[in-house]
């Protein structure tokens, strides 16, 4: 590690579904200030999720330049991280500079009937063999595919047409044309093979899409640019790069193959890191590219559960249960369990292991005695129910967990944290602090700028944790598991 200068802060611009943020860190880890803006939700129709990309822009510079403000200008800055939400698909005018129409999120369930008709026509399995991932709604391919199909201003942009995610477009916009995304982010786009450089021919051709259109896939840290000058005031390095949820397995340190980790967030993601090896997976969990550093590849088993954070919102803003996401630990311990109620968070059909894009979420087990507390903690429950399944296909695969290290937003929820250790049956660690995503991207940033020799040695920005152990009767884990299949199952026969 070089030696430390006053002058030098990271700056990570942390692009998340509902809000974006910019983090000041001071090497050793130490947020220095925090900016953060919401992000506007468009349901144009049921299934349908999208951002305004040039909100997405705007907010994010807001955020951005508070923090150089309050680092005491561009000079104090050493570099700058980005982070983002993966698979949300955007697509603007290289001539210009503007978007084509808003990003669909990664959360949209509009091309089920493409990915449907690509799986019918047997191509499933070179997609998975390629990229590590399934046809689904999810990955951004088939969004892209929709732009071309439905917006006629994409179509018309010929070769001035740019794709990309969320990373790229704004490393677009803060160096005036560089269009790159990293590793990370081109793994989940249904366009890159695990072990190919660079975009493939035949997933290209399968989706009909141009490369021309698709940004350079580069290292998740490096020099890879500089920002504009007239954004800040002089020009900032961008040095890292990488999807949330890989950031988020770097933040966390698991970077040795077996090493585990779930965001909860809006949706909830479980990361087994695995090394220098490929994963392949024969129960329906992703493989994906951790990281890419100088030109080599480490890779992690991923499960991907699309509702968590967002039920709660659900519950927050669309049935008014409670004023503020953190009323719900209380309501949860003001009741002795869920009073026979069960929910399926499926509001945007099931994620892994399932991958139903057409099950729609239900909520079982109502009666007189049903009160807002019980609803409120069977909402709650979801989360360790869906982390079980997930459990239950890693350890298939071969990959069990011997423990599990969470964090984002829901993971502040000690209650939650908890059901979690019941629930598993195993050991729960959660860092001090629990916004570990954005921590990855300054350990990249870090890492590209020369702070750190590399991401062992990056770890001095990761702070003490909290450990959670089971404490549930073994009996009371298997009913609750019981309730959770019965339902699972029930609503995934109506759609068999």
């Amino acid at each position: 590690m070089r030696s430390e200068n006053a002058s030098d802060f990271l700056l990570v611009l942390d692009e998340g579904t509902t809000s974006t943020r910019a983090i000041l860190y001071a090497p050793d880890g130490t947020i220095i200030g925090v900016a953060q803006r919401e992000l506007t939700q468009h349901y144009p129709a049921p299934g349908l999720i999208e951002h305004d990309a040039g909100e997405i822009w705007t907010q994010t510079l807001a955020c951005a330049r508070m923090m150089v403000e309050q680092a005491g200008g561009p000079s104090r800055i050493a570099a700058i991280g980005i982070t983002n939400q993966r698979e949300t698909v955007l697509a603007w005018d290289r001539r210009s500079g503007q978007p084509l129409g808003r990003a669909i999120v990664w959360q949209d369930r509009r091309t089920a009937e493409i990915c449907e008709a690509l799986r019918a026509a047997g191509h499933e399995a070179m997609v998975r063999d390629k990229t590590g991932l399934l046809l689904d709604p999810y990955f951004s391919a088939t969004k892209m595919r929709w732009m071309l199909d439905h917006w006629p201003a994409v179509t018309a942009a010929g070769d001035a047409l740019a794709f990309g995610t969320v990373e790229s477009w704004l490393v677009w916009k803060l160096t005036g044309g560089l269009h790159i995304t990293d590793a990370s982010n081109a793994s989940r786009t249904m366009l890159m093979a695990l072990d190919g450089p660079d975009w493939d021919d035949d997933l290209l051709a399968l989706h009909g899409l141009a490369r021309s259109a698709l940004p350079e896939i580069v290292d998740t840290a490096g020099v890879f640019g500089h920002t504009s000058p007239d954004l800040f005031g002089a020009p900032i390095p961008i040095c890292g790069l990488a999807g949330d949820q890989q950031a988020a397995t770097i933040g966390q340190q698991c970077l040795r193959a077996g090493q585990v980790k779930a965001t909860l967030g809006t949706g909830a993601f479980v990361l087994a890191s695995t090394g220098t090896v490929i994963p392949r997976s024969s129960h329906r969990l992703l493989g994906t590219v951790l990281a890419q550093m100088g030109g080599r590849r480490t890779y992690a088993l991923e499960g991907s559960v699309f509702v968590a954070g967002s039920l709660v919102k659900w519950l927050r803003d669309q049935l008014c249960m409670v004023v503020a996401a953190a009323e719900t630990e209380t309501l949860a311990r003001s009741v002795a369990d869920n009073g026979g109620v069960c929910i399926l968070p499926a509001l945007s059909g099931l994620g892994a292991p399932h991958w139903r894009a057409e099950v729609r979420g239900h909520i079982a087990g109502l009666s007189h005695s049903t009160g807002r507390a019980h609803i409120v903690r069977a909402a709650l429950e979801t989360i360790a129910h869906q982390m079980h399944d997930l459990q239950t296909a890693f350890a298939a695969d071969g990959a069990p967990w011997h423990d599990l290290r969470i964090d984002g937003g829901m993971s502040a929820n000690d209650w939650i944290a908890q059901d979690l250790a019941d629930m598993l049956d195993l050991r729960v660690e959660r860092p001090a602090g629990v916004e570990t995503t954005a921590l990855g991207a300054a350990m990249l940033a870090g890492v590209g700028c020369g702070f750190y020799d590399g991401l062992e040695e990056a770890a001095v920005m990761r702070k003490g944790a909290k450990t959670f152990t089971p404490a549930m009767a073994e009996g009371a884990r298997a009913a609750r598991l019981a309730q959770w299949h019965d339902l699972l199952a029930t609503e995934l026969a109506k759609h068999a």
